[in-house]
């Protein structure tokens, strides 16, 4: 039998993690997929392709042309459009599929979240007073600001947001995580920030935030996961080792 193949659809640091395990244990062929929405994305230990498949069936195709044995969904928790892909093809190629999802935040003593099921639906629930926002979903969520112009905005995101949403107040911060309790608190009190729209990422890399609303007593609109993915779901990166392991069958997972 075959070398065991493997597409990873990325973008994450676990998926990053998982392929660099997977590339050390050499007993498989691995392709990572990148969405292609940073310039520069950070180097890999596996091979590499950018863009996206065009749709669920595409991908299905691009699974059955390419002889693959496994889908790993390790793309960011808000990536729901890609994730109901992968989902679909997994099922129409009937190619084994697990996806891998950091656990979300948990609620802690002094947490002062507000749960929304969208950004559209934070942006409406800051109400009619104007309010110091600290918009820290990135860039594609940016131009929902623009329905409640009357808040003076604080939007970060990794590279710049194209085009800047027509809003009369609002300050861009480019930058990219890891993020500190130290550097995250001193940007909220510099900006006079009084309210947070998050979404529920999980992960150590941008929880710092949190951190600093709850010392601050600052008020989080956190937008919630969508339902999970049918496809089977593990927390970590070892767990994903372990279910591929459970997956495939040994002979395919040693290559002979």
């Amino acid at each position: 039998m075959g070398r065991l193949r493997i597409l990873i659809l990325g973008g994450t640091g676990e998926a990053r993690l998982l392929a660099e395990a997977l590339a050390a244990r050499g007993d498989g062929d691995v392709l990572l997929s990148l969405a292609g929405r940073t310039e520069k994305p950070a180097a890999q230990p596996v091979p590499v392709r950018i863009g996206g498949f065009g749709g669920a069936a595409a991908l299905a195709d691009f699974l059955k042309a390419g002889g693959y044995d496994l889908l790993i969904d390790a793309t960011h928790p808000f990536a729901e459009r890609i994730s109901a892909n992968a989902a679909f093809a997994a099922e129409t190629t009937a190619i084994a599929a697990i996806a891998l999802r950091r656990p979300e935040w948990q609620r802690l003593p002094g947490d002062r979240w507000r749960d929304v099921r969208s950004i559209p639906a934070a942006i409406a629930a800051l109400g009619p007073s104007p309010r110091h926002v600290f918009l820290a979903t990135g860039r594609q969520g940016a131009h929902h600001a623009e329905a409640a112009p009357q808040h003076r905005y604080l939007i970060r995101s990794v590279e710049p947001v194209e085009p800047p949403p027509a809003l009369d107040h609002v300050d861009y911060l480019i930058d990219r995580g890891p993020f500190t309790l130290e550097g995250e608190s001193a940007l909220l009190k510099q900006h006079a920030i009084d309210v947070i729209i998050a979404k529920n990422s999980g992960g150590a890399v941008t929880y710092a935030k949190i951190e600093a609303a709850r010392l601050l007593g600052i008020e989080v609109m956190m937008v919630t996961r969508a339902e999970a993915s049918a496809v089977k779901t593990v927390e970590t990166v070892e767990a994903a080792l372990a279910a591929i392991d459970h997956l495939l069958p040994s002979a395919m997972k040693r290559g002979v």
